[in-house]
């Protein structure tokens, strides 16, 4: 269910729109029996005929209303699945981009597929049958019990049972038919599964003449999920039948207690009509509700299915340096060499060292600005010199040591990293960035002018602004390049504590120069003239590492004499 929430969240108001349409047809649909019994007993009574012609004027314009939202509250639906179908598809594809082969493996390339075209078309057409069939149904019991109850509190009483009644049967039907509905989508996998195997295998299969093999297992997983769907189908046959017998049984009681309460002078034959016209209204919409209901156990499933994808966090290392050594052109010794460490997802690792010591050129790197002399950095187990540089830079996001910004207005900034960012994507990449309040502060706003360079903002407000257009743009690593320099110490532990949260399974790699901006990180990388002097968290470098010690004692002397 919070699959579908969290896919729902952007088209909130199509969604809100297609349910008071909806409402506005359902309640329109039950106020016409009322004018119907109205006359009837206007009919019976003698009423004029102006009367009764005033009285079917006001049916027209409710029909005429009620049909009218039924056909654009039904738009509406349809057009809110295929979003939200359209927006499952494009996340799943992008998460499978990410995925190694080990998570594929895990997975399954068939059950990938089906979950991407199969799974999706099931939760499509549950949202949009919950929609139309089922939050209706709330409001017409509601409403024809309460209108039941208006013209006679006995028939009221006995409509609440029987509503019950049905309600409870749906209910218990729903529990067995979940876990024949989880079975199914197994073996639906399973017959994906050996139908790819034998039309891509099909000249090993002939060439070792297993034809009869492959029949059958083909047969048997196409028996498993026959035998399996007719047990589900049954569950349908007896919920349909005992849901029928119900309604029946009440319009017997209806016609067989009308007698008497129209002879008491309790109730008109209009009345009677309206009462049985409710009832077969609950009916049909608890009927439509039930079938749907019964199909949720099922798009639960593919939902869960679906979501087991896209928060897959994959097994491969994001960021892998093997063995790296970097050399300038015209230099005679490596400014880098033999780096060897991991930067995984969910995870923050840190570079420090003194000055000169080759932490810029790690990132540098990273970004192809160069590229390495020996060894190789790899990016979900891929060399980034096979990827084109475009591919490369857009799953990085880069904050370097000196804040830049273009001229032109904050929020033209900011989006400079993802051109569609919406205007709360903005401020809430701001408010991570700690840069929120002072913007707010601002006359403008996101439409402040910026100088170019930014020179009209001070260091600290330029490198905020430089972390959040980083943010902006969500990518699968982040390079903070000595980004936090010109932050006070407050808000730096703010961000580094926000940009926890906020990273996600994203990498981070943060090269700094202050060891409080990095003594959290997972693990630190300590470089000494080029060269990996330790790598650890900041307790295991305490105790082991002899250039991590001074750079930390003299960060801790000088922030004493301070």
């Amino acid at each position: 269910m919070k699959l579908i929430l969290r896919f729902l969240k952007p088209h909130w108001k199509l969604c809100a729109l297609t349910i008071i349409l909806l409402i506005v047809d359902v309640a329109g649909a039950l106020f016409i029996p009322t004018l119907v019994a109205e006359i009837l007993n206007s009919g019976t009574s003698g009423a004029t005929f102006d009367a009764i012609v005033q009285t079917g004027f006001q049916m027209a314009v409710v029909s005429v209303l009620a049909g009218l939202c039924a056909i654009l509250g039904g738009y509406a639906c349809a057009v809110l699945s295929a979003q939200v179908g359209k927006d499952m598809r494009e996340a799943i594809y992008a998460k499978s981009l990410k995925l190694s082969v080990y998570d594929f493996r895990q997975f399954g390339t068939a059950s990938i597929t089906t979950r991407t075209i199969s799974d999706i078309t099931t939760i499509q057409f549950a949202l949009t049958s919950t929609l139309q069939m089922v939050i209706p149904v709330p409001i017409i019991c509601v409403l024809a019990l309460a209108l039941t109850f208006g013209l006679d509190a006995q028939l009221g009483l006995i409509l609440l049972v029987v509503v019950a009644a049905v309600l409870l049967l749906a209910w218990g039907i729903m529990r067995k038919a979940s876990p024949l509905f989880r079975r199914l989508q197994k073996l639906l996998d399973r017959m994906s599964t050996v139908l790819l195997e034998n039309i891509t295998g099909v000249r090993v299969v002939r060439a070792f003449n297993n034809e009869e093999r492959e029949i059958g297992r083909m047969t048997t997983a196409f028996a498993d999920y026959a035998g399996t769907s007719i047990k589900a189908n049954r569950l349908f046959a007896n919920l349909d039948g005992l849901s029928f017998f119900c309604i029946n049984f009440f319009v017997v009681v209806v016609y067989w207690l009308s007698g008497g309460h129209i002879s008491a002078g309790g109730l008109q034959v209009g009345d009677i009509t309206a009462v049985i016209e409710y009832a077969m209204m609950v009916l049909f919409f608890l009927m439509m509700a039930q079938m749907v209901i019964l199909t949720l156990p099922r798009a639960l499933e593919c939902c869960e299915r679906v979501r087991l994808v896209l928060d897959h966090t994959p097994e491969i290392e994001d960021l892998v340096l093997r063995d790296v050594s970097f050399r300038f052109q015209d230099a005679e010794e490596d400014t880098l060499g033999h780096l060897d460490f991991v930067c995984r997802r969910g995870q923050t690792t840190a570079i420090i060292g003194g000055t000169g010591s080759g932490k810029s050129t790690v990132a540098s790197l990273i970004l192809r600005f160069h590229d390495v002399t020996d060894g190789s950095i790899t990016l979900n187990g891929t060399d980034i010199r096979d990827m084109t540089q475009q591919y490369l830079r857009d799953h990085l996001g880069y904050v370097q040591q000196k804040a830049w910004l273009f001229s032109g207005t904050i929020a033209d900034n900011l989006r400079y990293s993802r051109p569609k960012a919406s205007a709360d994507e903005l401020m809430h990449a701001a408010d991570v960035a700690q840069a929120g309040d002072f913007i707010r502060s601002l006359p403008d706003g996101f439409h402040a002018y910026v100088a170019q360079g930014g020179t009209n903002f001070s260091g600290g407000q330029k490198q905020r602004l430089s972390i959040a257009r980083a943010l902006v743009k969500k990518p699968e690593l982040y390079i903070f390049d000595d980004s936090f320099s010109a932050l006070d110490f407050k808000t730096d532990a703010a961000l580094r504590k926000a940009l926890a949260k906020e990273s996600g399974d994203a990498a981070v790699l943060i090269i700094a120069q202050r060891v409080s901006s990095i003594r959290h990180a997972n693990q630190i990388v300590v470089l000494h003239e080029g060269r990996m002097a330790g790598i650890g968290t900041h307790e295991e470098l305490m105790a082991t590492c002899k250039v991590y010690q001074e750079i930390y004692e003299s960060q801790t002397k000088e922030a004493k004499e301070a």
